[in-house]
């Protein structure tokens, strides 16, 4: 059964109205001078207009009460500003002081639009993921998108406190984990989870830790899900890795290195580069008991791999980088060994011995993975070139 048109009709309609009014407050803010505060100024019209558009829709909803007065406050500042158009002293600080108070509640009505949107927003995602027939996926997705795009906007403590009394995170995970819902809406719920960690790790970290998340994630096997996965890792950092190997999700990522899917390989290696900077001495052994080092140099050896050190620009700074950079854009497996190593060497979950010891077994797995003593050498230099002896 469908949302009733309507209504959804009507909250369009305000959501409309409402974001004009936002836009309109936050370019008052923008140019705050005296003369952008006169009547003819495009910012202060469309607030006039739209403050009298929405006065009937403000009047129908109580948690809009606030934002009404601001808009009659708002207005009342503008009367007072007409009135000091004289030269004087006086009028000139008159009109200083009607513009500061003009900015700064354009300033409030902007937030209180954006509190009730947040609302409406969050309020819609929770009814569309309680009930998967009311609302289209195509919606249900971009309603994720459009909560994703604005948690990045950075931390809000108003917005924060909607997603823990909502409790949606607890849903969010609970649809990514779940085989029997879509791909499509099942990835963009891990994207939203992924943005709630990175707009304030401290609350929300553990709900991740303590969960079925990682192992939602893993299962669904996508470039998408590997990216959310990545993103995590440099998030939560080793204490996520550690949950990866207990949970023994280390073998089924490592193995999505063979699969034809070249985007979610590309990926895969790069979660790959950060379990290796991230990871314990349990999560490096798990990697290389399911043959990670003959997988790379089999990657190494493919199209899209080739050797840095034979080009001259393995380690080169004479440029910044860039030739690197530029080659790797087009070549996302070249050097992949030493890559590998170097995350090891430089990383932050390794005592110093254990990184000795795991250089020794990558370069003994090296002479045993190659196809000729030729490539063994160049991969073998790679590695000692690309770190520390």
């Amino acid at each position: 059964m469908m949302e009733d048109t309507p209504s959804k009709e009507e909250n369009t309609r305000v959501l409309k109205v409402l974001e004009a009014l936002k836009q309109a407050s936050h370019d008052l803010q923008t140019h705050p001078s005296p003369n952008s505060a006169e009547s003819n100024s495009p910012s202060i019209k469309a607030l006039l207009e739209l403050e009298t558009e929405s006065d009937t829709i403000l009047s129908n909803d109580p948690l809009l009460s606030t934002l009404s007065e601001h808009l009659a406050s708002l207005k009342s500042l503008f009367d007072t500003l007409q009135k000091s158009c004289g030269h004087g002293l006086g009028s000139f600080l008159a009109r200083r002081v009607s513009t500061q108070s003009i900015s700064r509640v354009a300033g409030s009505i902007e937030l209180e639009i954006q509190a009730w949107i947040d609302r409406e927003s969050i309020d819609s995602l929770m009814k569309g993921l309680k009930e998967p027939l009311q609302i289209e996926e195509d919606e249900l997705v971009s309603l994720l998108s459009q909560l994703e795009d604005r948690v990045l906007q950075g931390f809000n403590r108003e917005l924060q406190d909607l997603v823990l009394k909502s409790k949606i995170f607890r849903l969010l995970e609970r649809i990514s984990c779940d085989p029997s819902c879509s791909r499509k809406v099942r990835e963009q719920c891990a994207f939203v989870v992924s943005a709630l960690i990175r707009f304030n790790k401290d609350v929300f970290v553990g709900q991740v830790l303590m969960g079925r998340m990682i192992h939602g994630v893993v299962s669904m096997a996508s470039w998408k899900s590997m990216k959310v996965l990545c993103s995590l890792i440099k998030s939560i950092k080793s204490p996520l890795v550690d949950e990866i190997e207990s949970n023994g999700e280390i073998p089924k990522i490592i193995s999505f290195l063979d699969y034809k899917d070249l985007h979610l390989r590309v990926v895969t290696w790069d979660c790959v580069l950060e379990i290796g900077y991230f990871g314990r001495k349990e999560a490096i052994e798990a990697m290389l008991k399911e043959g990670l080092i003959k997988k790379l140099v089999e990657l190494q050896r493919s199209e899209l791999g080739g050797d840095l050190i034979d080009i001259g620009v393995f380690g080169d700074e004479k440029d910044g980088g860039k030739g690197e950079t530029r080659f790797l854009e087009n070549h996302p497996f070249a050097s992949c060994v030493a890559r590998f190593a170097v995350q090891l060497e430089v990383g932050e979950g390794l005592r110093q011995r254990e990184k000795r010891a795991f250089k020794q077994e990558i370069l003994r797995t090296i002479r045993n993975a190659c196809v000729s003593n030729a490539e063994a050498a160049t991969i073998e230099a790679e590695v000692l070139w690309g770190s520390s002896p």
